[in-house]
């Protein structure tokens, strides 16, 4: 074909004078023929890419909001822990509330705080009085006796109960304190010390002292020994034990072995009262 054929012509000047490689361009040259491109579809309208950037996005976004929440510790707290949190303790509470458990353990009982105890305001007690020593019972007096011969006469059988003397020596003991110092606790005005004890009168058959008219001066004790009325019964008791035999012995024999008195047969008239008031303070 000639050069300069009007067909020839019309396709060279129908030709692009520059090829553009750009995105853009709707044709493509393949060979020298021209054929039209399919259409593009915009860039976000692709679904890929639109899910792409709402995922970058949500991201940024949570970024920021750790960001901003995050307190003077170092553990991050996101904007859906309280909701997360306040969830969870309305759940706990209605799960206290009503349990959907088949195995229901027993609902632990409540402590309840014991009311704070008002002291008792305390009464004021008087101070109570020392008891008084309780006086052992005097014995009823007998045999015509009065109370303190009665008193002396309950010594002397206590004594001899103590000693585990025999009856029969209380009686002889009786007996002799009866016709010595009718039974009461005498001085002696030959010895004034004697008057410094209890004594209840004086006697005068020279140093004599005590319900047994015993003599300091004999060896039977000291004169505030014998002044005690335990003591003189003792002393007593004591002598009568020494005499071989004496529970053989009238009671006059028995009370002048021990006594060695002017008047050795005195002491009979006083058995049948000492034996009265033997029998009084044993029963």
């Amino acid at each position: 074909m000639h050069p300069d054929d009007p067909a020839d012509q019309k396709l060279t000047n129908a030709r692009p004078t520059t090829h553009s490689g750009g995105a853009t361009s709707t044709e493509r040259t393949i060979g020298r023929h021209r054929a039209p491109e399919p259409p593009r579809r915009p860039l976000l309208g692709s679904t890929p890419i639109r899910v792409a950037l709402a995922t970058g996005v949500t991201c940024c976004l949570s970024l920021v909001a750790v960001a901003t929440t995050r307190g003077n510790d170092d553990t991050p707290r996101t904007v859906e822990q309280p909701l997360a949190e306040a969830v969870a303790d309305r759940a706990a509470i209605a799960d206290e509330r009503a349990s959907r458990s088949l195995d229901r353990d027993a609902a632990p009982a409540r402590i309840l705080p014991s009311p704070t105890a008002t002291p008792t305001p305390a009464h004021t007690a008087a101070p109570k009085a020392p008891k008084k020593p309780v006086k052992p019972r005097r014995p009823r007096p007998v045999a015509g006796l009065d109370q303190a011969q009665m008193d002396n006469a309950k010594i002397i059988v206590d004594v001899g109960l103590e000693m585990k003397m025999p009856r029969r020596a209380l009686v002889v003991a009786l007996s002799t304190a009866m016709q010595e110092s009718n039974l009461y606790n005498l001085a002696s005005a030959v010895l004034p010390e004697s008057f410094e004890y209890t004594n209840q009168g004086s006697g005068s058959d020279h140093d004599s002292v005590g319900l047994f008219q015993q003599r300091p001066s004999s060896g039977w004790g000291t004169v505030a020994q014998l002044m005690r009325p335990s003591y003189a019964a003792r002393a007593f008791y004591s002598a009568l034990n020494e005499i071989p035999g004496w529970q053989d012995m009238s009671v006059t024999a028995a009370a002048q072995a021990v006594q060695i008195s002017a008047y050795p047969d005195a002491y009979a008239q006083h058995e049948n009262r000492a034996t009265t008031v033997v029998a009084a303070l044993t029963t």
